[in-house]
């Protein structure tokens, strides 16, 4: 059931295999036969055919209760995104002219973001006649990765876009 969701498997007459791989309701391999045998099975057993894996050759079809796998389905699908997780980016903006303690501050900032499992976004703002002087002021993004060390590695190294200098920091492995 790779990348299907639940309304678009085939069940009982919309499978027009000629042949196909039939599973039984215990999990059984029944081996390979005419769709049309396949769901004269179904049929016996009071049950639905349905279509598990067309991509495959040649198509796996399982006799299920169709109504008691879509629900099965379901609770996957949502067990599933309960158990994923998004990464976000958090953003932390400097200047070229910021004083150590805020750096510091800044610094412990990025820390509790890392650990929570996030990305930090470390972005070294320039104006005005700032922005003569970008590469001197590269070391700020330098001295931020380096306080980081123990919690962090840099995933992309520090870059100048436009009137900002980013630098992407990720939580070590």
């Amino acid at each position: 059931m790779e990348g299907k969701t639940i309304s678009e498997l085939m069940i009982n007459e919309q499978i027009r295999d000629r042949e196909v791989r039939l599973i039984g309701e215990d999990g059984e391999q029944l081996g390979i036969m005419s769709a049309k045998d396949a769901q004269k099975l179904a049929d016996e057993a009071g049950l639905d055919l349905v279509k598990i894996a067309p991509q495959a050759k040649p198509p796996v079809c399982k006799i299920v209760d169709y109504g008691k796998f879509r629900y099965e389905q379901a609770r996957k699908e949502k067990e599933a995104k309960k158990k994923q997780r998004t990464i976000e980016i958090k953003e932390i903006r400097l200047s070229p002219n910021i004083d150590s303690n805020d750096l510091n501050t800044k610094v412990q900032a990025a820390k509790k973001f890392l650990e929570k499992g996030n990305r930090v976004k470390v972005t070294l703002r320039f104006r005005g006649r700032e922005m003569a002087h970008m590469q001197a002021s590269k070391h700020i993004l330098d001295d931020f990765a380096q306080e980081l060390t123990d919690v962090a590695v840099v995933e992309k190294a520090p870059k100048v876009e436009g009137r900002a200098m980013t630098m992407f920091l990720a939580e070590k492995r």
